[in-house]
């Protein structure tokens, strides 16, 4: 009798953040999560401070496949059953994905992944980020404008899942704290106090995680 082969695409597998067939060792504490996220989401709510941290994904070296479960160096393809971890892979950043409608792509000058599509996107080298096509010579460029804190929530924004945009001062912000700084008709770039209203499309930049 012929074994039935099992499409594992068509299956459901890793977690509420990324569909993959793998688990990630956690290189600063030594335990398995199925990605980064899950580990910084259970790191932080653990009761002693001292113990909180967050997992540097580029670190990671071992990784467990979920359909074998045979724990092995980083690759795409599991050396023992052979089945594809995940349909996009990175092996810079360590990132596994069979949802390829995101458009990942790897930006070597930014150094992490994105998503939307390479061919729409270019890297600003001033600003330290990538921008869609139609900004191309038409925001304010400041230098490494996207590698600081969202002034609103003060979450690092070059490396946030969230979308964010530029105000028109060339300051970054994620687009929900923009729309809730606007709600509050504040209209002024809480760091720099120039007016943050610009007729140019939002600039959405996100993190390929």
């Amino acid at each position: 009798m012929i074994a039935a082969r099992l499409d594992f695409r068509k299956l459901q597998h890793g977690c509420e953040h990324y569909r993959r067939r793998c688990k990630l060792r956690a290189p600063c504490c030594n335990k398995v999560f199925s990605c980064r996220h899950c580990h910084n989401e259970y790191t932080t709510r653990l009761n002693n401070p001292t113990e909180r941290h967050k997992m540097v994904r580029e670190d990671v070296r071992q990784v467990v496949c979920t359909i074998c479960n045979t724990e092995q160096p980083v690759n795409q393809i599991c050396g023992n059953c052979g089945v594809k971890m995940g349909e996009y892979f990175c092996g810079i950043c360590k990132l596994f994905d069979d949802d390829t409608s995101k458009q990942q792509f790897h930006c070597n000058d930014c150094g992490i992944c994105r998503v939307y599509g390479r061919e729409n996107y270019y890297h600003c080298d001033k600003c330290g980020c990538c921008f869609r096509n139609d900004l191309r010579g038409s925001h304010t460029c400041l230098e490494n404008s996207m590698k600081f804190a969202c002034p609103v929530c003060h979450e690092y924004l070059f490396e946030s899942s969230k979308a964010s945009k530029l105000m028109h001062c060339g300051h970054g912000i994620h687009v929900d704290c923009y729309s809730a700084m606007l709600r509050k008709n504040q209209t002024s770039c809480p760091l720099c106090s120039k007016s943050s209203i610009s007729r140019q499309e939002d600039v959405k930049i996100k993190r390929g995680d």
